[in-house]
C-alpha cells in the first residue's frame, strides 16, 4: 500500500512591479510497503519532472511574459499574468498499484488557457509502469474492441447532446488514440483524449470508462 504526500513549487515573478508570471507545481511523493527502492525511484521521477517544469517557467515563460509586458506603457491595459499550474489526482491506490493523472494548465493571455493531461499507473513492487492491456483478458482486443466501445459511448452522448463532438469523431477517435492515455478507477480503466482531439474546447478532456472484464486477479 502507498501513502502519498503533496509537494509544491510556486512563485509569482515580477517585471517592474508587474506580476507577469504565476506558477504552482504540485507533485506527489510516496512511501510504500511494497518496495522502498521502487518508491524512491518513482519519487525521483516526479521530483525531477517538477524541477524541469519550474525551470521552464522561470526561463522560457518568464522571458515570454516580460517581452510582452514591456510593450504596455504604464501597464495599460493591465497585463494579464501568464500562468502555469500543474496538479495531480490519485484515482486508484490499492495493494502495490497506484494510478494517477497530472494536468498542466498554461495561460499565455487570450480568451483561455490550455490543459494537457498525462497519466501513470505504477506497480510499486517492480517500480515499473503498467499498460492498458495488463488489465484486460486476451479476448478483449486493444485497440479494436476498446475503440469500438469509445465510439459507441460517443454516439450515445451525441444523441443526448448534439454538437458536443466533432462530426468526424469516429475517425478522430482512432487517429488520436494513445494507449498511454489512461488511468484506473475501481470499476475499470478510463481512457481519455486531449483537448481538441475529438471535440471542441468546451468539451474539455473527454473520458470513457472501459469496465474491467475478468481481471480481478490482476489488481492485487
Amino acid at each position: 500500500m502507498q501513502t502519498i504526500s503533496r509537494n509544491i513549487l510556486e512563485d509569482t515573478m515580477y517585471y517592474k512591479n508587474i506580476p507577469v508570471l504565476v506558477y504552482r507545481i504540485q507533485y506527489p511523493s510516496f512511501t510504500s510497503t511494497c518496495s522502498f527502492s521502487s518508491a524512491q525511484s518513482i519519487n525521483n521521477y516526479y521530483a525531477s519532472a517538477a524541477k524541469e517544469q519550474e525551470a521552464y517557467c522561470r526561463t522560457v515563460l518568464y522571458s515570454q511574459a516580460v517581452d510582452y509586458a514591456r510593450y504596455l506603457p504604464d501597464n495599460q491595459p493591465p497585463f494579464n499574468s501568464y500562468q502555469f499550474f500543474s496538479d495531480y489526482h490519485v484515482t486508484f491506490n490499492s495493494c502495490c498499484i497506484t494510478s494517477l493523472y497530472l494536468e498542466q494548465y498554461t495561460y499565455l493571455g487570450g480568451a483561455h488557457g490550455t490543459t494537457l493531461r498525462i497519466s501513470h499507473t505504477w506497480n510499486f513492487f517492480t517500480g515499473g509502469q503498467l499498460q492498458l492491456k495488463d488489465f484486460y483478458p486476451d479476448s478483449f482486443s486493444i485497440p479494436e474492441d476498446l475503440l469500438d466501445s469509445v465510439t459507441q459511448q460517443t454516439a450515445e452522448r451525441l444523441a443526448l447532446s448534439p454538437s458536443t463532438y466533432f462530426d468526424d469523431y469516429g475517425e478522430l477517435i482512432r487517429k488520436n488514440f494513445r494507449p498511454e492515455n489512461f488511468y484506473l478507477r475501481p470499476a475499470g480503466a478510463v481512457v481519455y483524449y486531449q483537448q481538441y482531439d475529438i471535440a471542441p474546447y468546451a468539451a474539455g478532456i473527454p473520458e470513457f470508462l472501459i469496465p474491467f472484464a475478468g481481471t480481478e486477479q490482476k489488481m492485487g
